[in-house]
């Protein structure tokens, strides 16, 4: 497919009253696409936007000469980074199947015409920055001038290493964590494209589903890291509490077991607690740890689990028959047992065979917003970075029923996501789980103050 007339960035300037080049410099090596020059084509009639403009304005991370291993080779080429853990970082064996899920998603996008004559490139920039904030900034520095947008940027502490440059550059980005202050321009300066709903938010619908599956807690235990994953749950814990009165909620903050070494202290404190329900907010290795000593030591309690504290292999483990009995996992869109469009679609890019983790689904459901402001910027005829930042507002990300859909224009409630997907194990899905009931949103979010992040990060 040919791709519609571009219009370079300093062309576009030109067109705004700047001055005109007169001389032109040396063709660069690396596929920022700054000075490409105007060409003419066939506009763009298949794959991303349907009634494509005739001319689109391009600038950084786009080019006219197509992607490294093009699917098509008469396309230009969208470049994309990813920051990710993808070697020796606390969450590489998460982050590894987010990756291989962006990639299936941008190939499925790409096999269909890309978007308005471009082919997107996830490959070329992807950098492992091990979940160090230093090496994620400079990793970003080193990928920036030739890029477009961010497909991943993993963890929020990491993210906000790069915001203000992210910022000065008009790069938008996906994150790989769900922080509640990506919901508020304070924080994410209208940058980040969140997909599903943010710790705080699952926790409190997570103890709706509980009270309403089980019965009201008049105890509940918010296990987690510090900061923006453990510390945002508790969060939503404590809200939820201050809004359904007569539950006492103890906090008991854990790291993972590289830093610990173990989660004996974790599960002394919750027994002493003895409460009816425990939030988890911490990684899988974790969990199986908490939930197997404390079903081995009597505790009568149940167990809800965060998004990032599952993974099938659990079921592989001693604690397996404890998990089964007392656990659920808090998901924000169907796994691989789902049944929606959504899914359907993303099990046919992996031949139906199922991945090492959620992590893939992840990935596959993070590109969706993505894809939908790109899709918006290029129907408003400008794939600049300016043209992009501005479509984020316009944009919707449609998840085929897979999960909810999301837009960005707006501030809090206006634009977080606030149902869940209740998960049990099960060891006759491939995915080790399968859902409890459909998408389930509780009485309480209407009820909590939800005007600023939940947790702050430092």
């Amino acid at each position: 497919m040919r791709k519609p007339h571009p219009i370079s960035k300093a062309f576009a300037l030109a067109a705004a009253g700047a001055l005109v080049l007169a001389g032109c410099s040396a063709v660069d090596d690396t596929p920022s696409g700054g000075d490409t020059s105007p060409g003419a084509t066939d506009a763009a009639t298949d794959g991303g936007t349907d009634a494509a403009p005739t001319e689109i304005k391009i600038g950084d991370g786009v080019t006219e000469e197509a992607c490294p291993n093009a699917v098509n080779p008469d396309n230009g080429c969208i470049y994309l980074g990813i920051l990710s853990d993808l070697t020796e970082g606390p969450f590489a064996a998460l982050a590894v199947p987010i990756v291989d899920g962006q990639r299936a998603y941008w190939k499925t996008i790409n096999e269909a015409g890309g978007i308005a004559g471009y082919d997107i490139d996830i490959d070329t920039y992807t950098r492992d920055t091990k979940y160090q904030a230093a090496e994620h900034a400079q990793a970003y520095q080193q990928i920036e001038p030739n890029i477009l947008a961010l497909a991943q940027t993993l963890g929020t502490v990491n993210t906000e290493a790069i915001l203000d440059d992210m910022d000065a550059a008009d790069i938008v980005g996906v994150p790989a964590s769900w922080w509640s202050g990506y919901a508020f321009t304070e924080n994410d300066y209208g940058l980040i494209l969140e997909n599903g709903y943010s710790y705080c938010t699952e926790a409190i619908v997570a103890l709706d589903w509980f009270t309403e599956n089980h019965a009201k807690p008049t105890k509940v235990a918010a296990v987690g890291y510090p900061g923006d994953y453990g510390g945002d749950s508790a969060a939503g814990v404590q809200k939820w509490a201050d809004v359904n009165e007569g539950t006492e909620v103890t906090v008991v903050p854990t790291g993972p077991n590289q830093v610990t070494g173990n989660q004996d202290a974790v599960v002394s404190a919750v027994a002493a607690a003895s409460p009816d329900v425990v939030v988890l907010a911490v990684g899988p290795a974790e969990t199986a740890e908490i939930v197997g000593k404390l079903a081995a030591g009597g505790f009568q309690g149940r167990f809800l689990g965060a998004l990032p504290t599952w993974n099938p292999a659990l079921l592989q483990s001693a604690a397996a028959p404890a998990l089964k009995a007392m656990y659920n996992h808090v998901a924000p869109g169907e796994q691989w047992s789902g049944t929606s469009e959504g899914v359907k679609e993303m099990k046919e890019a992996a031949n139906n065979t199922a991945p090492a983790n959620g992590g893939y689904i992840i990935g596959w459901l993070m590109s969706v917003p993505m894809h939908a402001v790109l899709e918006t910027a290029a129907e408003k005829g400008d794939l600049t970075r300016a043209g992009v930042r501005a479509a984020v507002s316009e944009a919707e990300a449609d998840y085929k029923g897979m999960s909810t859909n999301q837009s960005y224009g707006g501030e809090g409630k206006d634009v977080a996501v606030s149902r869940i997907l209740m998960m049990q194990p099960d060891e006759s899905d491939p995915m080790g789980e399968v859902a409890v009931g459909d998408f389930y949103e509780g009485p309480s979010w209407d009820k909590v103050d939800y005007s600023a992040a939940c947790v702050a990060t430092g």
